[in-house]
């Protein structure tokens, strides 16, 4: 569901263009790399977990050890990722990037966000506070919406 920006609110506008272009980025960047939205969640995790075994990997994404293990092998053909052998336990394998995420071409999935990080190292730091506060608090009920809206699902009743 796709909803228009509210005219009344400066604010609610610029965030949600905000949030489409931020998607629209990130889906460009994928396109380009041939990668889809779940493989750039799985790289940007072991680039900041290397050496993270696939059962944890299927944990943080909430896939299955069997899909895990397809993302992995199908990035490993690629070239994206590699496996390396457990030193003491030769079933265990360990998930590093092949790839440097900080180089074109693969620096393109975090461009967007570098850009925005740069813009609020401009900023002046009360009103950094003031609008990470309110981030915070429409997260929060984005994420109390999210449970209510399972917690229905779990009783059976449709929000339809």
């Amino acid at each position: 569901m796709q909803t228009e920006p509210d005219s009344t609110s400066p604010l609610m506008t610029a965030l949600i263009e905000f949030c489409r272009s931020r998607d629209e980025a990130a889906a460009k960047a994928r396109k380009q790399l041939g990668v889809n939205e779940l493989d750039a969640k799985a790289l940007a995790y072991v680039g900041a977990h290397p050496g993270i075994r696939p059962s944890a990997l299927a944990v943080h994404l909430g896939v299955t050890s069997a899909g895990v293990t397809t993302m992995v092998e199908r990035l490993v053909r690629r070239e994206i990722l590699r496996r390396e052998l457990d030193q003491n336990d030769r079933r265990v394998n360990h998930i590093h990037l092949a790839v440097d995420l900080e180089k074109e071409p693969w620096s393109q999935l975090a461009r967007f966000d570098e850009t925005c990080r740069r813009i609020i190292t401009s900023l002046d730091s009360q009103i950094e506070v003031d609008l990470a506060d309110f981030l915070q608090q429409t997260t929060k009920a984005a994420n109390e919406q999210v449970e209510r809206i399972d917690a229905l699902a779990e009783d059976g009743i449709s929000a339809a």
